[in-house]
C-alpha cells in the first residue's frame, strides 16, 4: 500500500504548493484555504482519471437495461429453478458483453484513494517522528498539522479523545459541531448521488443488479452514519466533495445520454396505442354504416317492393328512432299514382267460378270488391 500511499501525498502536496503560491499561508474565517483547496483538487484530479471509466459504467447500464426482456423471459422459463437461472443469466451477460458489476467499479476504484488519504492525514500529529515518510518535508508536514477548517483540525474526527485534541490545539466542541455537520452531509449527498442514478436509470430487474443498487442507495449511506465518525475531518472533506462533484458530472451525462425507454413502459405505450388504434377503426366502420344506411333510407321509411319491383315507402309515425314502420293494414300506394291494392284477397274476374276451401271446407266467398 506504500506506493498509493505515495502517489497520494504527490498530487495532494502539488496542489498544495499551487494554492500556497495563491494564498500564501492565510487562514480566513479560521481556515487554511490552501490545504482544503488541495484535498479539493485532489478529487478533482481524481475524477478526471476515472472519468472514461465512468462514461462505461453508463454504457454498461444501458447495455443491462436492453437486456430487461431477455432477463425477464430466463426468469419466467427458470422460476424456481435459481442456480439454472444465474448460469444462463451469466451466459447471457457473456454473450452480449454485459457486465452486471460495472455499476460499481467507479466507487470501487476510488477506495483505495479514500483509504490512502485517511492513512496519509491520521498520521498528521506533531509529535510523528516519521514526518518525512511518502515524500512529504518536515515543514509541509507541519503545515498539514495545523491546517483547519473553521477552527477544526483536517486530521481530527468526531471521536477525538481529549489528549488527540490537545496535541492538536483544538476545541473540542468546535470539533464535534464541524465534524458532524460534514458527516450528514456527507450521508445526504451520498443518498442523493445513487437515487440520481436509480431515477434516472430505472431499478433492474435483474436480482443480483437490484440487490446492488439497495445496497449503494441504503447500505452505504447507514453505514456512514456508524463509520463517519472515525473518519479525520479531511477525508469527509473528500468524501462530500467526490459527492457533489458526482451529481453534476451524472446530470450533465445523463441529460446529454438520456437512458432508452423502459420496456414495460414501451409494451404498455405499445398496446395502448394498438387498443387506439382497433376503437379508432371500429368507430370508422360503425359510421361508415351508419352513412349507407342513413343514405339508402334518409327519412327511416319503411320500405316495401311495389308491382313494379321499387322500393316505395310511406312515412313512419312520430316515435322513438329504430321503431317499426306502420303500415296500413297491408294497402300500399305506389310511387306512380295506380290505385292501391288490397293485400288481403283480389276480385274473381267476372264468370269464375267459386273457389273451394282447403280440405273439403266450405266454398269462399267471393269478395263484392
Amino acid at each position: 500500500m506504500d506506493f498509493i500511499y505515495t502517489a497520494i501525498s504527490w498530487i495532494l502536496l502539488k496542489w498544495h504548493t499551487l494554492w500556497d503560491a495563491i494564498l500564501p499561508g492565510k487562514a480566513i474565517l479560521g481556515t487554511n484555504w490552501d490545504w482544503i483547496l488541495a484535498i479539493v483538487f485532489l478529487v478533482i484530479t481524481v475524477r478526471i482519471v476515472l472519468f472514461p471509466i465512468f462514461v462505461k459504467q453508463i454504457k454498461s447500464q444501458r447495455a443491462m437495461q436492453a437486456l430487461q426482456p431477455k432477463i425477464k423471459e430466463l426468469q419466467a422459463k427458470h422460476k424456481g429453478d435459481r442456480e439454472t437461472m444465474q448460469k444462463e443469466l451469466m451466459e447471457l451477460y457473456k454473450t452480449e458483453k454485459a457486465n452486471p458489476l460495472m455499476g460499481c467499479l467507479p466507487m470501487f476504484l476510488q477506495i483505495p484513494v479514500f483509504l490512502g488519504l485517511f492513512h496519509v492525514l491520521k498520521r498528521l500529529k506533531p509529535d510523528n517522528q516519521a514526518k518525512t515518510l511518502y515524500g512529504w518535508t518536515a515543514e509541509q508536514f507541519d503545515s498539514a498539522a495545523a491546517a483547519k477548517l473553521f477552527k477544526a483540525p483536517i486530521a481530527a474526527h468526531f471521536r477525538s479523545s481529549a489528549d488527540e485534541l490537545a496535541q492538536l490545539g483544538a476545541n473540542s466542541t468546535t470539533v464535534k459541531i464541524v465534524a458532524a455537520v460534514l458527516i450528514l452531509t456527507m450521508i445526504v449527498t451520498t443518498f442523493l448521488t445513487s437515487r440520481q442514478m436509480i431515477l434516472k436509470t430505472g431499478w433492474s430487474e435483474d436480482p443480483q443488479q437490484k440487490m446492488i443498487q439497495r445496497l449503494m442507495l441504503y447500505g452505504i449511506p447507514f453505514s456512514l452514519l456508524i463509520s463517519g465518525g472515525l473518519f479525520p475531518i479531511g477525508v469527509v472533506i473528500y468524501w462530500v466533495t467526490t459527492n457533489l462533484f458526482s451529481l453534476g458530472q451524472q446530470f450533465w451525462v445523463l441529460r446529454k445520454y438520456p437512458p432508452p425507454p423502459m420496456a414495460g413502459r414501451s409494451t404498455s405505450s405499445a398496446g395502448s396505442s394498438r387498443n387506439g388504434s382497433s376503437s379508432s377503426s371500429a368507430s370508422r366502420s360503425n359510421n361508415t354504416a351508419k352513412n349507407a344506411s342513413t343514405s339508402r333510407n334518409p327519412f327511416g321509411l319503411g320500405s316495401r317492393a311495389g308491382k313494379d319491383g321499387k322500393v316505395t315507402g310511406k312515412a313512419t309515425k312520430a316515435g322513438p328512432t329504430g321503431s317499426k314502420p306502420n303500415l296500413s293494414k297491408g294497402k300500399n300506394k305506389a310511387d306512380d299514382g295506380t290505385p292501391p291494392t288490397e293485400s288481403r284477397s283480389l276480385a274473381p274476374r267476372p264468370g269464375a267460378k267459386p273457389v273451394k276451401g282447403k280440405k273439403g271446407g266450405p266454398a269462399r266467398r267471393p269478395s263484392s270488391g
